[in-house]
């Protein structure tokens, strides 16, 4: 009721579904006056600076906390928790309509109708201290949504869909969907596989069906219908087809990659040399140190600074080897990137990417969810995006250098996969 009454959801769509907000609530008596002042801060919408109303979550994701409420709203609302929602007309799905698909379907009409350079979804952006994270700043020009828009949705739509099967109490839905952080978790946290779970709530299909929905809506309200007014149904049905796969193609079938600013990379030493894509190679290793798997985001990124700070200071190299790093967390960690030559494989470094997963594995193997987000997300992904050949070559350290790497149990492994010689 906080945000609603601070101008969360203040969209024609979304207003429509959850209906008008009731003015600035009162201070609930659970509250003190430092976490109500905190919450009125982090609520308070501003569409002219989309980076405020973000947190850091304990998983490294970076949550807009608009389309999250929308969604746990929503949810609530659609399992029978405060009033029930209004069925719409043309038919939409309240929720998806609150979370992603009125904010997906206007960003593409306005990208459409705007300049050449008019973006419809991104840019993703940056916490000044990984640390003590105080400020966000996204790094380029805003669209409708940003990465952590993008991100908020896809958590307000998972959540929102659990809470319609029956309430629970907001505090541990969230606390069980994002982990606590602190370094005891034996596994990862449902948020990590949210591409996964929205993905089968609302897969490209069904994504593309709910816009078309939303747009039709938007058409009866003012002032969207002033957007939708010179364009028929073909035009309305384009718009959220290329909406629905772009969407999907960026946030839903291609892995989760933790920018270096995130983990909290030094600058690279020197000056970087440019990859020629699409590359013909992919070479796996693993980290050896850490010996252990890493499972949070506070680990995982400790874990990547040692390994810069030894890759720079006792090697003398430029920057952290590895293209990607590879966490047992659910992400991966940027190291040299898509565009620059990695010091990862010697002799190769300019044919293919590297990619190391954190953990010595010469007697066991990393868990079977982070072997998949390698095998069956990252390259997939990298082919799809032009990044490697479709005919690429996937070989283990050892078949091209005096190593052990990437150890016994996972040179095994990798010799079953896609592209393996």
């Amino acid at each position: 009721a906080l945000g609603r009454g601070l101008g969360v959801c203040s969209t024609p769509g979304c207003r429509a579904v959850l209906g008008e907000p009731l003015g600035n609530p009162e201070r609930p008596p659970a509250l003190t006056l430092g976490q109500w002042q905190l919450l009125t801060e982090l609520l308070h919408h501003d569409p002219a600076t989309p980076e405020l109303g973000a947190v850091l979550t304990p998983d490294g994701s970076t949550v807009a906390l608009g389309p999250l409420l929308a969604g746990i709203e929503a949810g609530l609302r659609s399992g029978g928790f405060g009033r029930p929602l209004p069925t719409l007309d043309p038919p939409a799905d309240p929720l998806l309509a609150v979370t992603i698909a009125e904010a997906l379907g206007t960003s593409f009409l306005l990208a459409q109708g705007g300049d050449n350079n008019a973006t419809a979804l991104g840019p993703g952006g940056c916490w000044d201290d990984v640390e003590n994270p105080q400020n966000y700043t996204l790094r380029g020009p805003p669209s409708p949504v940003p990465d952590p828009v993008a991100i908020g949705a896809m958590d307000g739509t998972v959540l929102g869909a659990r809470l319609a099967q029956g309430p629970l109490p907001v505090a541990e839905l969230l606390r069980g969907y994002y982990g606590t952080g602190n370094g005891s978790e034996a596994g990862r946290p449902p948020s990590s596989y949210r591409r996964r779970d929205f993905g089968a709530l609302a897969g490209q299909g069904r994504l593309e069906k709910e816009v078309a929905a939303v747009l039709g809506l938007l058409r009866t309200l003012s002032p969207t219908s002033e957007l939708l007014r010179d364009m028929g149904t073909q035009e309305v049905a384009a718009v959220a087809r290329r909406a629905a796969r772009e969407f999907s193609e960026r946030y839903v079938e291609c892995p989760a990659i933790v920018p270096r600013c995130l983990w909290g990379a030094d600058p690279y030493r020197g000056t970087p040399a440019l990859l020629q894509p699409p590359l013909s190679s992919v070479f796996l290793h693993h980290t050896l140190e850490p010996s252990q798997p890493c499972r949070t985001f506070g680990a995982c990124a400790h874990a990547m600074r040692n390994m810069q700070r030894f890759h720079q200071d006792t090697r003398g190299w430029d920057d952290i080897g590895y293209s990607f790093v590879v966490g047992s967390d659910g992400y991966l960690y940027e190291g040299r990137g898509w565009h620059w030559v990695g010091a990862h494989t010697k002799g190769y470094n300019t044919q293919g990417f590297g990619i190391g997963i954190i953990g010595d594995f010469t007697a066991s193997l990393p868990d079977p969810d982070t072997l998949a987000l390698v095998r069956d997300e990252l390259l997939p992904c990298a082919v799809r995006s032009g990044h490697i050949r479709s005919d690429f070559t996937l070989r283990g350290h050892r078949q091209l250098g005096h190593t052990d790497c990437p150890g016994n149990a996972l040179f095994q492994e990798i010799q079953s996969w896609p592209g393996f010689q």
